[in-house]
């Protein structure tokens, strides 16, 4: 089996990973500075015109795990370009979009095609990259990740400026066309000829619509008893599809994998860091505004430091995950973090913009050293053949991670305390919870599992760790 692929196919590949990252990205960011105008132009109230990037969130959450699963029998190029080419048609109908259940349709549909290229796509990376050059890729991979969720609101405002609306979900049409065109170069593993559990899939999408539905629901008000009874039956789906799962060869929630405790830990941790940061992310507009009151161009201008600096970070905590073991650069990160988010908590009464900026980018960078050796742990540590799971695991801690971190933002507002110094203390304590997770990968017992498990990686393992 080579290492990688071979000069100039190399760059091809990984020009074609980049754009279909940017583009997953781009196409989710980019709507919210479009909502006030879809709500106006469709008649609809603005709590309502929020499912359009709800749905599109949620989406991804459910179909993540499965896709993943199919790639490893379809194959990982064929279900990426599949991707690519559902988005593209799904975008073309946003043009025809006249009301908000057909919008929210093409939306669910743009998820299903973003779904399935963000599934495989780490499992491409691994195999793009040699071995000893994965934690750069995936560094790289997470600076354009870091980037476009920078750009995606001036992208959008910019469009919006221009343009109708319809145009906003188009923005990211080249970046497709560009990751298909290029796409040609990807590696092409051969898929794996077993059964794909399709009721598995269905229960495994269930599983995570109705418990984070339910939860999102009890947030915003809706029904407790109702909300409650939604996450209740998404847990029992889940606990029936997990009995399930332990009787298969490749199972599509990646038990297996998360059998091995580095992986477990990475996992954990990864998801408490994404919740942490977004926790920070999504309350502190409301304190720039409510409790020092900053104007939104300026709160712009304070928050940008996060995603730039992390465009400057993680290819060098990339570059050194291929160097030093992932559990110090996780604990240094997550050092770092703490340290930000607490100076964050108790800022001075009557800040300046640049008291808020190096702040976050200290924070940022924080969480830029930590996320890129976490994420080439799991995906490194767990065999070839499983690299689609692997993968498809990494994107989905982050997704839920994400969306547990804005649900704790919702329910911290619902108290009255999301606007004050709360939310960074609880950030703080979960970035806690992250860095002793990191720094146990450390123990000579996780840090060593069975040769058996992946002998095909013991290279990489000696070097990620």
């Amino acid at each position: 089996m080579t290492d990688g692929l071979p000069l100039p196919r190399r760059y091809l590949a990984i020009a074609a990973l980049c754009l279909g990252s940017a583009l997953v990205i781009i196409d989710g960011g980019v709507a919210n500075v479009a909502l006030p105008t879809i709500a106006r132009d469709l008649g609809v109230d603005s709590s309502a015109v929020v499912l359009v990037v709800t749905v599109y969130q949620l989406m991804l959450v459910m179909l993540l795990l499965p896709f993943a699963g199919l790639g490893e029998r379809i194959g990982l190029k064929r279900t990426y370009q599949l991707g690519q080419t559902i988005f593209l048609i799904a975008t073309l109908l946003c043009f025809f979009a006249k009301s908000l259940p057909f919008l929210l349709i093409v939306r669910a549909a743009q998820a299903v095609g973003a779904a399935a290229a963000l599934s495989v796509s780490a499992a491409l990376l691994r195999a793009t990259y040699p071995a000893n050059s994965l934690g750069s890729g995936l560094g790289i991979n997470s600076a354009i990740v870091s980037a476009s969720a920078a750009a995606a609101p001036t992208i959008g405002g910019f469009v919006l400026g221009a343009a109708p609306w319809p145009w906003v979900f188009a923005c990211a049409v080249p970046f497709a066309l560009g990751s298909l065109f290029l796409g040609r170069s990807l590696p092409d593993p051969a898929p794996h000829e077993t059964r794909f559990d399709v009721l598995g899939a269905v229960m495994c999408a269930a599983m995570f619509g109705l418990v984070i539905g339910g939860l999102e629901s009890g947030v915003h008000g809706n029904s407790p008893v109702v909300s409650a009874a939604i996450v209740l039956l998404g847990a029992l789906i889940g606990v029936s599809f997990v009995r399930r799962q332990r009787s298969e060869d490749s199972p599509i929630l990646p038990i297996d994998l998360l059998a091995s405790p580095v992986i477990a830990l990475s996992a954990l941790s990864g998801f408490v860091a994404f919740s942490a940061s977004m926790t920070l992310i999504i309350s502190t507009p409301f304190r720039l505004q409510h409790e020092f009151g900053f104007t939104p161009p300026e709160m712009g201008i304070m928050l940008a430091p996060w995603p730039l600096t992390n465009v400057l970070v993680a290819p060098l905590a990339g570059w050194l995950s291929n160097r030093i073991p992932a559990g110090i650069l996780g604990g240094i990160g997550m050092v770092i973090s703490i340290t930000a988010l607490l100076l964050i908590a108790f800022i001075p009464p009557h800040p300046q913009w640049y008291d808020i900026a190096w702040r976050m980018a200290l924070c940022g960078s924080g969480f830029g050293i930590f996320l890129p050796p976490n994420a080439r742990l799991i995906i490194g540590s767990a065999p070839r053949e499983r690299a689609a799971a692997a993968g498809g695991l990494v994107s989905t801690v982050r997704l839920v991670g994400q969306t547990t971190g804005a649900t704790l933002v919702a329910t911290l507002l619902a108290f009255g305390v999301g606007g004050d110094k709360t939310p960074p203390l609880v950030a703080a304590g979960l970035a806690v919870i992250a860095g002793i997770c990191s720094l146990s990968r450390l123990r000579p017992a996780i840090r060593n599992p069975q040769p058996a498990e992946m002998l095909d990686e013991v290279p990489v393992l000696k070097q990620s760790r």
